[in-house]
């Protein structure tokens, strides 16, 4: 090879290596644009140290969501009894959650943020003692589901409730997907967790953790400004502010077409009372695969949620909404096939992404459609539909696997989400043709202006 060749091939290299790295740098900020924006971390003290507490928080309530269905199931060896927790925990859910929407509209949110989480630490410490000494009758295991249910009704509109005034209008979208993504973490990380504690060490374990744990949350309660609501407006009763909030609720057609979408894919197509006889009796995976099949559901919506970059342009969130909640009822209805622990894993992880996606878009547009005096009511309402619904479905699947079997209770499920897409829609043509854009563009000033972060 001449001297004048080497040169040349030389040249080419340097060329070639020169248009690769071009090309990765070009990549960069596509790809840091698919990526949830942390702004709002940054900027509001608060809104860390809020976000913190309830990252700790949330790994250890998983720990009690995965050990409180395995030990009923335990001791009854019935899947109707298990989905009957659901029902135990949905009349607190739809009364406290009411409630104490309406107080958070009222009083200082952060002061009712620390009632809900003591509520909720007694109970699971309730729960450890009671595993520690034997095995507790059922009735009492539903009776502390239910106080604990109670109190997440308070903690979850009273929470979402304060996230606005933190982060402002401007990060509100990203404050969301991050949110869900770090709530959907803890629920990748906690049941696999859980189930490995409770091989490994017991069901009292499981529950004591998470005692320790909203320890944590309550410390970063206390150590957040406090949060009063806007109460410039308030002329009404107590009682007149439960039924004005739901008034308001059923003249925004957007707002339940989301309300009903959602009701419908968790109640028909939410299979996790199943979880149990499913790995134990379909996939011979004990106790850890309980676990898997719940970090699974999650580990798609972590993914998805922390990839949300994109629907900080979206616009037609109504229709994504739709779009997300069809790739759902088809993962589910594809997983109550499987005869495999990994194949019904990878269904969920499809299932789980599309779900995320869809949470994010509802509550963009619960909190962009609703003004800050009333947010804690339809905050409220938004989380009688997502605690709700889930619960709902635990009934649903049980009866449903009582009668036809666990797999077809599943399979029935899915199906049954996707037939139920189109009479949504049809009901809520508001829904339908959200467009996010126009609402941004016909707010309020009162409404774009963040307030204070208490930094």
């Amino acid at each position: 090879m001449t001297g004048n060749e080497v040169s040349l091939e030389a040249s080419l290299a340097r060329v070639a290596a020169g248009g690769t790295a071009h090309g990765y740098l070009a990549a960069m900020p596509r790809l840091r644009s698919m990526l949830v924006d942390t702004t709002a971390l940054r900027e509001s003290r608060d809104y860390r140290v809020l976000v913190g507490g309830g990252f700790i928080s949330g790994l250890g309530s998983q720990l009690t969501m995965v050990a409180l269905p395995y030990q009923v199931f335990l001791l009854t060896r019935s899947s109707l009894l298990v989905g009957l927790l659901g029902l135990v925990e949905f009349v607190p859910l739809a009364s406290f959650a009411l409630i104490g929407g309406a107080l958070a509209d009222r009083i200082d949110r952060r002061r009712l943020l620390l009632w809900s989480q003591l509520l909720m630490l007694a109970t699971s410490a309730a729960l450890a003692v009671g595993a520690a000494e034997g095995s507790p009758p059922v009735i009492v295991l539903y009776l502390l589901a239910a106080l604990s249910a109670g109190g997440s009704a308070i903690d979850r509109p009273t929470r979402a409730a304060i996230i606005p005034a933190m982060v402002g209008r401007g990060r509100l979208r990203s404050a969301i997907s991050f949110n869900y993504g770090l709530f959907q973490l803890t629920v990748v990380v906690g049941p696999a967790v859980g189930g490995l504690v409770i091989a490994g060490l017991g069901l009292g374990w499981a529950y004591a953790i998470d005692v320790v744990t909203f320890l944590v949350m309550v410390v970063s309660v206390l150590a957040i400004a406090p949060q009063p609501p806007d109460v410039s407006e308030v002329v009404e009763s107590f009682w007149q502010s439960l039924t004005s909030g739901l008034h308001f609720a059923r003249s925004r057609g957007e707002l339940m077409g989301s309300f009903v979408i959602d009701i419908l894919a968790m109640t028909f197509g939410m299979p996790k009372a199943l979880f149990p006889a499913l790995s134990l009796t379909v996939y011979d995976a004990g106790a850890a695969g309980v676990g898997f099949l719940y970090a699974a559901l999650a580990a798609g919506a972590v993914v998805a949620a922390f990839s949300t970059g994109w629907l900080t342009r979206a616009r037609r969130l109504g229709r994504i909404v739709v779009v997300a909640v069809l790739i759902w009822g088809t993962g589910i209805a594809v997983m109550g096939l499987a005869q495999s622990l990994w194949v019904a894993m990878a269904c969920l992880l499809i299932a789980g992404a599309a779900d995320s996606v869809s949470a994010v878009c509802r509550s963009t547009i619960l909190q962009s459609a609703t003004p800050d005096r009333l947010r804690g009511r339809m905050s409220s309402v938004f989380t009688m539909v997502v605690a709700g619904g889930p619960r709902l479905g635990d009934v649903e699947s049980g009866v449903t696997a009582a009668a036809f079997g666990t797999q077809a209770s599943v399979v029935l499920g899915g199906l049954a989400c996707v037939i139920g897409v189109a009479p949504v829609v049809a009901a809520f043509p508001a829904f339908w043709r959200y467009d996010e854009g126009e609402q941004h563009e016909g707010a309020g000033e009162s409404e774009l202006t963040p307030a204070p972060s208490g930094d």
